[in-house]
C-alpha cells in the first residue's frame, strides 16, 4: 500500500511538472559571460528582446513564419519541450583569417506542437535564431516576420539598394553602396537596405544585423518600420517565376514575375540565422567570426587541393600593358605577358575576365585565346588560370564547364552579374560550390550578395563582391573612397570575405583624382593600397594593376607578393568606424600589420605587445614625407622591434602603413 501511494505521489508530481513546462511562455537565456540576456516570450506571438549589462538594447520583436495553408509559426504557438545546451567547443577554420575558432554559447531550443521548432543562441559577442520545420510534405513560406525594435534612436551605418517607389524589381542589384549615416528616426522610408547594418549603441559600444545560412532560401533586407521610428522589419524577394536575358551585355537574368511566396522547400528544413552581433567598442568588431560560427560546417572532406592566393588581374588595368612588341588585349601573347609577371611575383593565379569566350555560351572560345596553350604555359610557370563566366551563362550548363575545363586544367572561376539573392540565386550559389568541389575548382563570386556562410560549408568559394570595391573608382569620381576604406572593416567584412581588388599603383590626393578608364587611379596613398591585404580579408586576393607598372613599381610589388591572403591568427589592435583601423594577422611565425585612415591625416600608436617574446626585424612600408602632396610618395625601410614596443606612427591624408615582422634568429 505504501509503495502504490508512493508511485502515485510520483507520477501526479511528474504530470504537473509536465504541464508545468508546457505551459511555460518565457524563458531566459544568457551568454557564457552573462552580460547579455535574451527573454523569449512564447505566447500570442513570439517574442524576444535583448538586454545588454541591465542595459535594454532590443525592446521586443516578434519573429514569425507564414506558410501556406494559413499556418503561422510563432503565432499561438505551443511550446511541447524545451531545452537549454552550454555550449563550448572549437572547430578549424580553413582558409580563413585564422585556424581556430571558437564557439561558446547557451542555447535554447522549444519544440512547438505542430512539428517546428525556435532555436536561440547567446553567444559572448551576439545573438542569433532560426526556425527549423520538420515536414514530409512541401513547404511554401509565404512570407517572414523580423524584426528589429532598438530602445532609443541610435545612430546607424545603412548600404541602401534603392527608393521602393522606383518603377521595375527593386530586388536587382549588384550589393555596392556607400554606408548612410543616420539616426534611426531619420532613415529613408521605402528603401531597401542591404545587411550588414551597423548600429551605435553608444558609449563605444555597437551592434550589426547579419544573416548566415541561406542556403535554398532568399536574403533579407531591411526596411524602416512603420510602427515606431526606432525599428527595422525584414523585407524578402519573391520566388521568381519567370525571366529573361537583359542587363548589362544581356549578362544578367532579369525577372520578368515573381511568385506570391518566397521560398519553397522539400520539407525539413533548418531556416537561415538572424543575428545581431554585440561589440563593445570599435574595435573588436574588426576580429569577429559570428557568421562563421552560425554556418553549417564544411561538406568537403579533403580541402588540401584548394589553394587560396593572389592572382594578377586584367579588367581593372584594361589589359593595358606596354613596351611589349605586340598588341595588348584579349589575346594569347596578352595573357603569357600576364602569366609572366605572376611566376616572378611568385603570384598563384591569373584570371582571364571578360572576353576570353562568348559571354552566353562558355563552351565558345574566342579565336584570339589558345586557351589550352595557355593553361599549359602557366603549369611551367607554377601559374594557374582562373576563367571569368557570367552566372546565367553558368548556369545553362554548369557541369558540362566544369568538367570541360577542369579537364583542362583551369583551376577556378570568377562568376560574375548574379546581382540577386532571391531563392533561386541563392540556392544556385551552393549548387554552383558544390558542383565546383566535384572538379576541385576554385570559386570567387562576383556581382554577388554578402557572404551567408557558405565559405565554411564549401570551402572551394573563396572570396565575394558585395562590396564597393576598387573598380568603382573608375566611374564614381565624387565618392568618398578612404572612408569607406575604413568602414567596410567594420561592417561589410563582418559577413566574411570581401573581392575589393586592391592594388593601384597611381595614387591621388583628393583634389588630383579623377576617373580613368585605361589607366584608373586610386583616391588616397599608396600605402592606403598596400595596407589593405594586410586589413582587407580575401583568401583569392587580386592585383588589380597591370605587369607594367607593377614592375615600375618593384619595390611595392614585392612587399604585396610577400603577404599571405589566409593567416593562423587575427588581433585586432585598434580602429574607429569611418576613422581608421589597425590589425594583425600570423601566418606561421610571420606577423603582419596593417592601417588605414580616412582623409584625416594622424599620428597614431601600435602597441606590439600580441608578438612573442624576442627579437623581430620590421619591414615597414609608410607613407613618405610628401604624401599629402603626392599620393605615391612612400618610405620602405626596416626597423628592430620587439614584444611591448609602442611604435609611432604617422599615417598622411588617405594614408595608409603596413609591416611585415619576422622573428630574428
Amino acid at each position: 500500500m505504501k509503495n502504490f501511494l508512493f508511485f502515485t505521489i510520483f507520477l501526479i508530481s511528474l504530470l504537473n511538472y509536465s504541464v508545468s513546462t508546457a505551459q511555460q511562455k518565457t524563458f531566459t537565456v544568457l551568454s557564457p559571460d552573462k552580460k547579455i540576456r535574451v527573454t523569449i516570450n512564447a505566447g500570442d506571438k513570439l517574442q524576444w528582446d535583448i538586454t545588454l549589462s541591465g542595459e535594454q538594447v532590443i525592446r521586443p520583436s516578434v519573429a514569425s513564419l507564414k506558410l501556406d495553408g494559413n499556418s503561422v509559426l510563432g503565432e499561438k504557438g505551443k511550446v511541447s519541450s524545451s531545452k537549454i545546451e552550454d555550449i563550448n567547443t572549437r572547430f578549424e577554420a580553413h582558409n580563413y583569417k585564422k585556424k581556430y575558432i571558437s564557439d561558446q554559447y547557451q542555447q535554447l531550443t522549444l519544440n512547438f506542437r505542430g512539428g517546428y521548432s525556435f532555436i536561440l543562441r547567446a553567444y559572448n559577442d551576439g545573438v542569433a535564431y532560426r526556425f527549423v520545420v520538420n515536414s514530409n510534405k512541401p513547404v511554401k513560406v509565404l512570407g517572414e516576420e523580423v524584426n528589429f525594435n532598438f530602445a532609443k534612436d541610435y545612430d546607424t551605418y545603412v548600404p541602401y539598394v534603392r527608393d521602393l517607389r522606383l518603377p521595375g524589381d527593386q530586388y536587382i542589384s549588384s550589393f555596392e553602396a556607400l554606408y548612410d549615416e543616420r539616426p534611426l528616426s531619420g532613415l529613408l522610408k521605402d528603401s531597401l537596405a542591404f545587411l550588414p547594418i551597423l548600429v551605435d549603441l553608444g558609449h563605444g559600444a555597437k551592434a550589426a544585423v547579419v544573416e548566415a545560412g541561406l542556403e535554398n532560401y532568399p536574403g533579407m533586407y531591411l526596411v524602416k518600420s512603420s510602427n515606431s521610428d526606432y525599428s527595422l522589419k525584414a523585407a524578402f524577394a519573391r520566388y521568381p517565376l519567370k525571366e529573361k536575358p537583359g542587363g548589362y551585355n544581356l549578362l544578367n537574368a532579369v525577372i520578368t514575375e515573381r511568385a506570391d511566396y518566397i521560398a519553397q522547400t522539400n520539407g525539413y528544413n533548418n531556416f537561415p540565422w538572424r543575428a545581431v552581433i554585440i561589440s563593445p567598442d570599435d574595435k573588436t568588431l574588426l576580429n569577429n567570426d559570428m557568421v562563421q560560427k552560425l554556418a553549417a560546417p564544411s561538406r568537403i572532406k579533403d580541402v588540401s587541393w584548394i589553394k587560396p592566393g593572389k592572382v594578377a588581374w586584367d579588367w581593372w588595368n584594361d589589359w593595358n600593358i606596354s613596351h611589349v612588341n605586340f598588341r595588348a588585349g584579349i589575346n594569347t601573347p596578352t595573357y603569357k605577358h600576364y602569366i609572366d609577371f605572376a611566376s616572378e611575383n611568385k603570384l598563384e593565379y591569373v584570371i582571364l575576365d571578360e572576353g576570353w569566350s562568348n559571354e552566353v555560351d562558355l563552351q565558345k572560345i574566342s579565336p584570339d585565346i589558345a586557351l589550352q596553350e595557355l593553361i599549359d604555359y602557366g603549369k611551367q610557370k607554377n601559374v594557374g588560370i582562373i576563367l571569368w563566366a557570367a552566372w546565367r551563362a553558368v548556369y545553362v550548363d554548369m557541369e558540362g564547364a566544369f568538367k570541360k575545363y577542369s579537364q583542362m586544367g583551369v583551376k577556378g572561376f570568377k562568376i560574375d552579374f548574379i546581382d540577386r539573392d532571391d531563392q533561386k540565386a541563392t540556392t544556385s550559389t551552393y549548387q554552383i560550390a558544390k558542383t565546383a568541389s566535384k572538379y576541385k575548382l576554385l570559386i570567387d563570386l562576383h556581382g554577388m550578395y554578402k557572404p551567408d556562410g557558405i565559405q565554411r560549408t564549401y570551402p572551394n568559394v573563396l572570396n565575394f563582391e558585395g562590396v564597393k570595391g576598387l573598380e568603382n573608382s573608375k566611374w564614381t569620381p565624387n565618392d568618398d573612397v578612404p572612408h569607406y576604406d575604413v568602414s567596410i572593416p567594420f561592417i561589410r567584412m563582418l559577413a566574411g570575405p570581401l573581392d575589393y581588388t586592391p592594388g593601384a599603383m597611381r595614387n591621388a590626393i583628393k583634389s588630383n583624382y579623377r576617373a580613368v578608364n585605361s589607366n584608373p587611379m586610386s583616391q588616397g596613398t599608396r600605402s592606403h593600397q598596400v595596407a589593405m591585404y594586410v586589413v582587407f580579408e580575401a583568401p583569392i586576393q587580386m592585383l588589380a594593376d597591370n605587369p607594367t607598372i607593377y614592375r615600375k613599381e618593384q619595390e611595392s610589388t614585392t612587399f604585396i607578393s610577400k603577404i599571405p591572403t589566409v593567416f593562423d591568427e587575427t588581433v585586432a589592435l585598434d580602429g574607429k568606424v569611418g576613422e581608421y583601423a589597425v590589425i594583425a594577422r600570423k601566418k606561421g611565425d610571420t606577423w603582419y600589420v596593417g592601417a588605414m585612415t580616412n582623409w584625416d591625416a594622424r599620428d597614431m600608436e601600435i602597441d606590439l605587445s600580441f608578438l612573442p617574446k624576442g627579437s623581430y626585424s620590421a619591414e615597414v612600408f609608410r607613407d613618405g614625407i610628401n604624401a599629402d602632396r603626392d599620393a605615391t610618395d612612400y618610405v620602405m625601410e626596416t626597423i628592430k622591434a620587439s614584444s611591448g614596443d609602442k611604435l609611432k606612427i604617422h599615417l598622411s591624408n588617405g594614408g595608409g602603413w603596413a609591416a611585415r615582422i619576422v622573428p630574428v634568429k
